[in-house]
């Protein structure tokens, strides 16, 4: 053995198995990480061509893969379960089954590119199922989770919109207006008008008229003594929505619309549509207020 397969070994990227220990080898081992698995015998010419590529394809991945090696003269069983009638084959093995393969000596380019698009399959499943925990946590008001799993899939795809989108919202929830700024400004041009990003600019640009008005207590008062106060019953909605009390927010630009619809060149409407776009389409309360809207406007 040379001494970068050696070295290879060594760090557990590189192995041998047998039927006794295919099941841990592979199956369990796949569970954490994509396997190729090498099926082989001393007498095949092609397998001894083919053996070297797969072993330098795999320590150019950098851990991102394992491969092991079964020789089907000593351990035959697995080969013959999964069909193997040529070698050299190699069937690449993911959550414990095999996802993927090809049979013969091919030349390094091919093995580099099965293998490129075998790993970024399963980079994409996981950042997926992390984007999904994230965008949970975010909806449970469990911001400080939510911005661990979004830092944790920028750390592996710095540009990615929905994580950039994510992180940002994540500090608005915790009022930290400047971090939020920041994070959206790492969005690259090409994704600036993706539907995740726009509406966590929207949520920004909501919060920054919040953090400019006073308290709720004061803006109630003020409404309260002179419910024709258009203005302070925007302001109130707008500081209503910076303390996550969408209902209210929305009831109160409603009422604008609703006994002065032009008001400020239609700015209560207009403030309406930008909460929907900040909270989203499905979010219950941009479902029912725009079936409210809709009720006044077309009357």
């Amino acid at each position: 053995m040379n001494v970068g397969v050696a070295a290879a070994t060594a760090d557990g990227l590189i192995k041998d198995t047998t039927t006794q220990t295919f099941r841990r080898d592979v199956i369990e081992e796949s569970r954490r990480q994509p396997v190729l698995v090498d099926f082989w015998a001393p007498w095949c010419g092609p397998c001894k061509q083919l053996t070297p590529v797969l072993e330098k394809a795999v320590r150019a991945a950098k851990g991102a893969v394992k491969l092991v090696k079964m020789n089907i003269d000593e351990h035959p069983a697995v080969a013959a379960q999964l069909g193997i009638q040529s070698i050299p084959a190699v069937f690449a093995f993911t959550n414990g089954q095999p996802v993927d393969g090809f049979m013969g000596a091919l030349p390094e380019s091919q093995v580099m590119a099965f293998l490129e698009r075998l790993t970024k399959q399963e980079i994409g499943s996981e950042e997926k199922e992390l984007l999904k925990a994230a965008d949970a946590a975010l909806v449970a008001g469990d911001a400080t989770s939510a911005a661990d799993l979004y830092s944790e899939v920028l750390a592996g795809d710095s540009a990615n919109a929905h994580a950039l989108a994510g992180l940002a919202r994540a500090y608005l929830e915790t009022g930290s207006i400047e971090q939020a700024k920041q994070v959206l400004a790492q969005v690259p041009e090409a994704k600036r008008n993706d539907t995740a990003v726009a509406a966590a600019r929207a949520s920004l640009e909501v919060a920054e008229q919040a953090a400019h008005l006073g308290p709720v207590a004061e803006l109630e008062q003020k409404v309260a003594a002179n419910p024709l106060d258009h203005q302070a019953r925007f302001d109130l909605a707008i500081a209503l929505n910076g303390n996550n009390r969408r209902q209210e927010a929305l009831d109160q630009l409603i009422e604008i619309v609703r006994r002065d619809r032009k008001w400020n060149d239609d700015a209560a409407r207009k403030q309406l549509v930008q909460f929907f776009e900040a909270w989203g389409p499905t979010d219950q309360h941009t479902v029912s207020g725009r079936r409210r809207l809709s009720s006044i406007l077309f009357a």
